[in-house]
């Protein structure tokens, strides 16, 4: 694989959710990341979050599995797991167990709730971990309970994004050191950093509890979403006041002296209905044709099948097709190691993983104890 982690070799024990999309996105950028899978059904073409990995089957009930799975620990240079605390522990595949065989290892554990704490060994979801985070609560529209923003929030970008980040930090400490050292992700740790921003905004007076009152979650009248005449939405965000400008412009509002309350908040809701009403006046693809491209801040809502066929997404290759399967391309782009096409995975043998990822490393320069 060519890539940015080219000769990085990664060893994932499957799962669910955050786990996998970290090892693809770590496979995506270069990284030889084999899989370790419990024996049963074949993998299928459209388990996206899958590619671009060898996958070994073992059944970790085992002894002599469970020495195969060391055998390759024992040559990685980093692990992921998303077990609930202590099963990796009693598979004898916990963190002591792999430094014992290879002490650079970055050992990444991802959970919930994290490996510590009195929620540390509850079940619990997506919507669990960010329910407790804040992020939840201010998800939805005014009046109404909040809306699970499907598992954006917790599993991918507060889960398998948070470990990826800290996978790769811990890999460039351990070329400095010679040492790895266990990286523990917790989904609620992750939404939280996620809600950076909205706690600043809280402690500045800028943002309230209540949904729907806000600037970024659809209060604001210039930053939501208008059903069109048949049926399909636009998104507007035109907050700085040229961009509003703009849109007030280009939609015959320029003269209208209630638009000029932009930052009013009384004014809102009054003023969504008006511009509710001016966007169901026409298709989205009038809509389109007059505000998309400008700095009005505009976009039509796409869905699945529309957003691969959008002139902007197909120009920068941000989708691609492998085995019949439309999915999102490696991200983000490399000008002078850039990423291999996604492939489809293929089963391999401990065997087979062992001979490529023959340990023929030299121990690492120290710059701190030159």
């Amino acid at each position: 694989m060519a890539g940015p982690l080219s000769g990085f070799k990664v060893v994932e024990l499957a799962g669910l959710g955050p786990c996998p999309f970290c090892a693809m996105v770590l496979a995506d950028l270069g990284a030889d990341v084999v899989r370790i899978t419990r024996p049963g059904p074949v993998l299928q073409p459209q388990d996206v979050l899958a590619r671009s990995r060898s996958v070994v089957t073992l059944d970790l009930r085992e002894p002599a599995a469970i020495e195969q799975a060391l055998a390759m620990v024992a040559r990685a240079d980093a692990l992921i797991e998303g077990f609930r605390p202590g099963v990796m522990e009693r598979l004898s595949l916990g963190p002591d167990a792999c430094h014992a065989r290879n002490p650079r290892l970055v050992y990444g554990r991802m959970t919930g709730w994290g490996q510590t704490g009195p929620l540390a060994h509850a079940a619990g979801h997506d919507i669990n971990y960010i329910a407790i985070t804040g992020a939840l609560h201010a998800i939805g529209p005014a009046g109404q309970a909040p809306v699970p923003p499907l598992n954006y929030v917790g599993d991918f970008g507060g889960g398998g994004m948070l470990l990826a980040v800290g996978i790769l930090s811990a890999l460039l400490e351990a070329a400095r050191s010679g040492r790895g050292q266990v990286v523990d992700a917790a989904m609620t740790d992750g939404a939280s950093l996620l809600s950076a921003m909205m706690y600043g905004f809280k402690a500045s007076g800028q943002w309230s509890n209540q949904r729907g009152d806000n600037v970024l979650d659809g209060g604001a009248f210039f930053y939501g979403t208008y059903a069109c005449a048949d049926g399909k939405y636009v998104a507007v965000g035109s907050i700085e006041p040229q961009f509003y400008a703009l849109l007030r412009d280009r939609c015959g509002l320029a003269g209208e002296a209630d638009f000029d309350r932009q930052m009013e908040r009384e004014a809102w809701p009054q003023l969504r209905q008006r511009l509710g009403a001016m966007f169901r006046t026409r298709p989205r693809i009038e809509w389109c044709a007059l505000l998309e491209g400008s700095d009005a801040c505009f976009a039509p809502v796409l869905d699945w099948d529309e957003a691969p066929r959008h002139a902007h997404n197909v120009a920068r290759e941000t989708f691609v097709t492998l085995d019949g399967v439309v999915q999102p391309a490696p991200a983000p782009r490399f000008n002078r190691t850039p990423n291999d096409p996604p492939r489809t995975s293929a089963p391999a043998t401990t065997e087979a993983v062992l001979a490529r990822w023959s340990d023929n490393r030299q121990p690492p320069s120290n710059p701190r104890s030159a």
